[in-house]
């Protein structure tokens, strides 16, 4: 599947005249629960050629491909993965935690590592976390047969919010190790534990009944995280960091376009 992934990529680069700059998983493979049947998220940051940013028109700025075969692909224009990076944007985050790493063909994503600490906002991704795990909620755990799948779309959100009241960094995207981490109620970690076992043996929706210890979990979790917005630090950051990311922008380009860097190659991992 890993060169089935490197040859969209390929193909991606030829259609529309750019150049991948990394490729990564997003998705229940990244997060450490996939089911036999998992589609692969897969998320990459592109840059066009120099000409393509000399114009006054606004273009696209995101590649979408229907998923088939059980790939789940789209990617965001180099500037706009920066811009959001500037902002704390959670997807852009987690990408950067991602253990699986598909496609890389520039340092991109290892100086955004780097820039990480400094550019993640605690308070802004809280709200964020909070916000999903609050949507999440609005669908259906409460019937009679309730749904595995929205029990670990709840309970990954509040994890992560946790991590971020705990530790004010990026969470990282092993739910594995958000529970071993978060959950002191060892009745509540075994029952998550049972999600998850449930969950990668192909069981997504079938619970007789809901699992009370969980569902008093998260009410009394997300009431917490609301509670901790106000100790962490203010939304905006005292440096404003668009020099080093315009920067990073130009090396990228000079990288996959202007020269040929011995340096830096091509890998599948």
């Amino acid at each position: 599947m890993r060169e089935a992934i490197v040859k969209e990529m390929y193909k991606l680069e030829e259609q529309f005249h750019i150049k991948v700059c990394c490729a990564v998983e997003s998705g229940s493979r990244a997060w450490g629960y996939p089911a036999p049947d998992s589609d692969y998220d897969i998320r990459f940051i592109y840059v066009h050629k120099p000409e393509w940013y000399l114009s006054i028109e606004e273009k696209k700025e995101v590649i979408e491909r229907p998923i088939s075969e059980g790939l789940d692909i789209s990617g965001w224009e180099l500037r706009k993965a920066l811009r959001l990076f500037k902002k704390s944007n959670p997807s852009i985050m987690e990408w950067l935690q991602s253990t699986i790493v598909y496609y890389q063909s520039s340092s991109l994503t290892d100086k955004m590592k780097k820039m990480q600490p400094k550019l993640f906002l605690p308070k802004a991704s809280l709200f964020h976390y909070i916000n999903m795990a609050k949507g999440n909620c609005r669908k259906n755990i409460h019937g009679e047969e309730a749904a595995i799948k929205a029990y670990l779309n709840i309970l990954r959100p509040i994890l992560a919010g946790k991590w971020i009241a705990a530790y004010q960094s990026a969470p990282p995207l092993s739910f594995q190790k958000l529970v071993n981490h978060l959950v002191d109620n060892e009745k509540v970690k075994m029952e998550i534990h049972f999600l998850l076992d449930r969950k990668m043996k192909g069981y997504e929706t079938a619970l007789k009944e809901q699992i009370l210890s969980v569902t008093e979990f998260i009410p009394i979790s997300i009431s917490q995280l609301e509670d901790s917005i106000n100790s962490l630090a203010v939304w905006k950051r005292e440096h404003d960091y668009t020099a080093e990311l315009n920067e990073l922008f130009r090396l990228v380009l000079r990288e996959l376009w202007f020269k040929n860097n011995s340096s830096i190659k091509k890998t599948i991992l």
